[in-house]
């Protein structure tokens, strides 16, 4: 019988607990270099410093990535945020008092970490206002929209100049230009730019439910998970890199 859902690379994940397979290690492997950072800031705003916090991540998609946190995961509550952030929880809480630190070049390195980038991203965010769960949620929540900005641009077909300066009328967060301007900067007109945009913003759109549902184990659950997504980065928009 056909699958009632279209498969994603959570629901591959799922359908493949327990047991070897290339497609499943891929998809989950290629899913914890997308979100990342939302583990390493989690860290961070729990009080671990750039080192520990670095050393942790590896450490937690090194069990993870190993299959050893994927068999309590519940079926019916198939979302890769929800299961990270639970798993990163609990992994967190069973730390021995100095936690054990990865020793470089022993042991295989299962996700790559952009350090440099890593702790300048996370000294962006407000964490000052937010606590680790909160800074966990926006990230992600951001992460989702970059990775569907990204797909947008490759889509287009853009020059990156251009296209950037497209973008700033597609979400609403980027520091406000108006048409003429943007218009005027294209050389183009003002009625070919909103026409443009409006065709961007429905593929972006697009893009972004479908960034979202690899997450999902459910594709019912996309539209939930993109309110909730929406709900947890509005609040903090303007503060955004």
């Amino acid at each position: 019988m056909a699958s009632r859902f279209p498969t994603t690379q959570w629901s591959v994940v799922l359908a493949a607990r327990g047991e070897a397979g290339t497609e499943a290690n891929d998809a989950l492997a290629a899913l914890c270099r997308a979100y990342w950072f939302s583990t390493y800031a989690f860290i961070r705003r729990h009080g671990h410093d750039a080192d520990a916090a670095r050393d942790l991540t590896q450490e937690f998609f090194t069990e993870l990535l190993a299959g050893r946190l994927l068999q309590p995961v519940d079926r019916s509550k198939g979302r890769f945020r929800a299961f990270l952030l639970a798993s990163l929880e609990n992994f967190l809480s069973h730390q021995r008092e100095k936690a054990r630190a990865l020793k470089r070049g022993g042991g295989t390195v299962t996700i790559s970490l952009d350090e440099r980038d890593a702790e300048g991203r996370y000294r962006r965010e407000p964490v000052e206002r937010l606590t680790p769960e909160q800074v966990f949620e926006r990230r992600w929540g951001l992460t989702v929209m970059e990775r569907a900005m990204e797909r947008l641009e490759a889509e287009s077909g853009q020059p990156a100049t251009h296209f950037e300066r497209l973008r700033r009328h597609l979400t609403g967060v980027e520091p406000h230009q108006s048409y003429r301007e943007t218009a005027a900067e294209l050389g183009i007109s003002e009625g070919a730019l909103k026409t443009a945009v409006h065709r961007l913003r429905r593929d972006y759109g697009r893009l972004l439910r479908a960034e979202i549902a690899e997450t999902l184990a459910d594709p019912a659950e996309l539209d939930a998970e993109l309110r909730h997504l929406l709900a947890v980065i509005q609040p903090w928009a303007g503060g955004a890199e």
